[in-house]
């Protein structure tokens, strides 16, 4: 009889198993001739040598789905085993889901976010064509969110090796000075939106470290001068309160392996009046430039309470 170990190091035993061992039991079931033992971060395996490598692909998908994706459910380990997937379980249909572009990522405890809305859907789809994107809306479009989204599936698919988020650090009617802290709590309120759609796709632990290893970078507009930004997810929020030149420096940052993405709200400028946003002369000289899309997003992609849109409208953002 022949062993086999297996490392579970990089997933939640928790969530591998399932409530109440379901997940366990399932595998169990389908290799009825393997005796497995699960203790903390390995798995033993005894068996027949064909069986053991059949079960060590399959095995290692599961893991890999989990890891991939945070979730795993009933019927995502029954579609990996090769097994027929159960009827009406919660969760079902997930992987052809995230398959046909309906879901962008996975978050923890198997949130599922999605691009819920045509011009969202063309935000993912033009991405996969283009290494910049202007995405161009009103407050509630989703715009943000969709693009750190983006930004974590492909970090998930190791696409690229780092997220970047940044923001132009524009007072809006309130004064930064006064704000209590150093630089950093100064500014974190101003990035708060970012950490909020980041907090929607990943679980805490992994956010945390992800923050302090620098593989989510999250500042200013401003710390972005004199660098080379490669092999990485660049979004810049907010976009209209940067100036022509800030908008420049940002978009030349650009290394050779990564993609960048620029949203903005043309009708909640918080620059100075006689100051022209920037954004307004990229989207103008920038439009025939092949590598460069630009979606705009309306009062039909707003996904915030329904009250959203009406505001909208009697403040004129809306057309």
């Amino acid at each position: 009889m022949n062993e086999l170990k297996l490392s579970i190091e990089q997933v939640d035993p928790a969530a591998l198993w399932g409530p109440n061992n379901d997940h366990f039991e399932i595998i169990k079931k389908q290799y009825p001739k393997l005796k497995i033992v699960a203790r903390g971060s390995e798995v033993k395996v005894l068996g027949d040598e064909a069986e053991l490598n059949i079960f060590q692909e399959k095995f290692n998908s599961i893991v890999q789905h989990l890891e991939k994706f945070e979730s795993l459910n009933v019927n995502d380990v029954e579609r990996l085993l090769g097994a027929k997937p159960s009827a009406n379980k919660e969760g079902e249909g997930t992987a052809d889901k995230f398959a046909s572009g309906e879901v962008i990522v996975f978050g923890p405890n198997g949130i599922m976010v999605r691009a819920r809305t045509p011009n969202q859907r063309r935000m993912v789809d033009s991405l996969g064509k283009s290494d910049i994107l202007f995405a161009i809306g009103p407050a509630g479009t989703g715009k943000t969110y969709t693009a750190v989204a983006l930004a974590v599936r492909a970090l998930k698919n190791k696409e690229i090796k780092r997220i970047i988020l940044t923001r132009p650090a524009v007072e809006a009617g309130e004064n930064l000075g006064f704000l209590p802290g150093d630089l950093k709590e100064k500014i974190d309120p101003y990035l708060r939106p970012l950490y909020d759609a980041l907090d929607d796709m990943i679980p805490a632990e992994k956010l945390k470290l992800y923050l302090e290893n620098r593989t989510i970078e999250i500042a200013p507009l401003a710390f972005m001068r004199g660098r080379t930004l490669d092999n990485c997810f660049v979004i810049l929020d907010e976009a209209q309160n940067a100036t022509d030149m800030q908008l420049k420096m940002f978009l030349t940052r650009m290394g050779p392996s990564a993609k960048f993405i620029v949203t903005g709200d043309v009708t909640q400028i918080d620059l100075p009046k006689k100051q022209q946003s920037g954004l307004y002369t990229a989207l103008r000289i920038l439009t025939d430039i092949k590598g460069i899309d630009i979606v705009y997003l309306s009062g039909e992609d707003v996904v915030r309470h329904k009250l959203v849109k009406r505001i909208l409208e009697a403040y004129g953002d809306i057309q």
